[in-house]
């Protein structure tokens, strides 16, 4: 799927719906707001760029590490045939959950558990979206990456991180690319930061 029909995807999904009732006012604002239990919804250009990199297809099966929101869920459900979200917060994840089966999507997939493993059991992913910061790249969500594979990921300390693009060639040969800096609340897990 190419950039522009990506981007009007993105414009069909209404950020307010996925926000608290104090945060729905700021909800065209482009800047990160509060969801609760320390974590925040992107901002909108981050969401959009961060899709905009991965390229999924309606054809790829998505891992996607941080359902937060589900904001970011319900685009990558918009595009892509299956979505499998892993989030660590159980509240967090039955709110996302509530909010997309009203919006009646059935190929999203929902695990409570440490996002930086990912989750072997459905493995390989065409596209993996990983929306908290690692400080290092996890290996487990590199073998989860199908051949010709895309990652985005957001990696470095917890103040400041590099935003990667990371591809994996049909002969398993994996290329790392910088495509700028972000900061991103942290990852918590094997790969991530412990829970403070």
């Amino acid at each position: 799927m190419d950039k522009k029909k990506i981007k009007e995807i993105f414009h069909s999904i209404d950020r307010s719906f996925f926000l608290g009732k104090d945060e729905r006012q700021y909800a065209f604002l482009n800047m990160p707001l509060p969801i609760g239990y320390g974590q925040t919804i992107s901002q909108p250009s981050l969401v959009l760029k961060m899709t905009q990199l991965l390229l999924p297809t309606k054809e790829n099966k998505v891992l996607e590490i941080g359902t937060g929101s589900g904001f970011q869920t319900a685009i990558l459900a918009k595009i892509a045939d299956k979505v499998y979200t892993v989030e660590r917060i159980k509240q967090l994840m039955e709110v996302a959950k509530e909010k997309l089966d009203n919006m009646n999507f059935t190929n999203i997939f929902y695990k409570v558990g440490d996002g930086t493993k990912g989750w072997k059991e459905h493995a390989p992913y065409d596209r993996i979206m990983v929306t908290a910061a690692a400080s290092a790249v996890p290996d487990d969500l590199v073998n989860q990456l199908a051949k010709g594979g895309r990652m985005v990921i957001p990696v470095g300390t917890p103040n400041l991180q590099e935003l990667k693009l990371i591809t994996k060639s049909d002969d398993s040969v994996i290329n790392i690319k910088s495509v700028g800096y972000v900061r991103f609340v942290e990852l918590i897990g094997k790969y991530g930061w412990k829970n403070r």
